[in-house]
């Protein structure tokens, strides 16, 4: 840990980009230099991006966009569209010095809406496919995958049905969201990415809790039939889970770990955790922050070897336009939708992300 803490004081001293030099004094005779390059892997809830349509197959007139007059609707959803095109370029970039390569989102709609958004002009040059498979959720939402076509290649995708039933009726199915698992190559290095938006606190905390610690198991089998193929596979689990990192879905039914050393091989390393105990979130409510976006990563992402990519460190991405200017909220998110129309903000979640890092040959 320690070694690792100094290489990433290290990496501080010099000029960070996408591709980054530094030189070690070998015995005070010779200068060898290494490159690095980092990526940014991010996870964004885009709060309620739906479109002007109404979709009679789904529960949309309850989003915020439908309860508006509709002479507004369009008008309202190219704002929005344009507000999170605005965000995500700007993920991580302070370090990787490009768009995040691989981002996962959730609370979209449909497919045409995440089109609408890669289709953004802030957006175009990045050149983003997308991953996504229609959710049985009863509001419509669903998650997907926004990946750079040329850092990231897909070699496999699947979506994994959550199966819930009502505690007071077990015949009454409760419809939330898939969990999407994309696997391929980022630049050349093969990683898995497992998309999530788990079970909301509706009804209340405890009433609910059974239902995101299902999500959590059925995550868990997915990343235990990944490291059936190989114990070794990198893994990033990502998502809007609706716990802590400290609630027993994370610690206990993942397994997920707050120290490096602590994690085994088939491991998972959450570095939120730390940033939460700090009083870092990603959420607010009632003046209270809790850090329900989260990143949780594989063993093998952890080693010291930086010949593959490894993780360099994690963060949330809450700069001061993100937050709500003024009034009641003011310091919270700020969130694209309240009090029955359209705020000029973004989300009610600040984004959160890895930065990917390895030695270049």
């Amino acid at each position: 840990m320690n070694k690792l803490l100094y290489f990433a004081a290290a990496l501080l001293m010099f000029s960070c980009g996408s591709t980054q030099k530094t030189s070690e004094n070998n015995n005070s005779k010779s200068n060898k230099e290494k490159t690095f390059k980092v990526n940014t892997v991010a996870f964004y809830n885009l709060e309620n991006l739906f479109d002007a349509e109404n979709d009679e197959t789904i529960m949309d007139e309850y989003s915020p966009i439908m309860e508006m007059g509709e002479g507004l609707r369009e008008g309202v959803y190219q704002k929005k569209l344009k507000n999170m095109a605005y965000v995500i370029p700007k993920i991580g970039a302070d370090v990787s010095k490009n768009a995040p390569a691989v981002v996962g989102v959730c609370e979209a709609e449909n497919r045409k809406v995440l089109e609408d958004l890669a289709n953004q002009e802030a957006l175009l040059p990045y050149d983003y496919g997308i991953v996504h498979f229609d959710s049985p959720d009863r509001r419509g939402i669903d998650v997907a995958l926004l990946y750079q076509k040329k850092l990231f290649k897909v070699t496999n995708t699947n979506s994994h049905e959550l199966l819930i039933y009502d505690a007071n009726d077990p015949e009454k199915r409760v419809y939330t969201r898939d969990q999407l698992v994309v696997s391929g190559k980022l630049d050349g290095d093969d990683i898995h990415f497992i998309v999530n938006h788990w079970p909301s606190r509706s009804g209340g905390e405890a009433r609910s809790r059974f239902k995101r610690e299902k999500a959590a198991a059925l995550n868990k089998e997915i990343i235990d039939s990944l490291h059936v193929i190989d114990p070794y596979a990198k893994i990033i689990t990502m998502g809007d889970l609706n716990d802590g990192p400290y609630n027993t879905s994370v610690k206990e039914v993942l397994g997920a770990k707050a120290e490096m050393e602590d994690v085994e091989l088939k491991g998972l390393y959450n570095p939120m955790e730390n940033m939460q105990k700090k009083g870092i979130g990603t959420i607010a409510y009632r003046d209270s922050w809790d850090l329900f976006d989260q990143m949780i990563l594989s063993k093998p992402l952890i080693e010291k070897d930086y010949s593959t990519y490894r993780f360099y460190k994690a963060g949330v991405y809450n700069p001061q336009f993100l937050s709500n200017p003024r009034g009641r909220y003011k310091g919270y998110p700020y969130r694209s939708f309240s009090d029955g129309g359209f705020s000029g903000g973004y989300s009610d979640h600040f984004p959160v992300y890895v930065h990917l890092i390895k030695e270049i040959q």
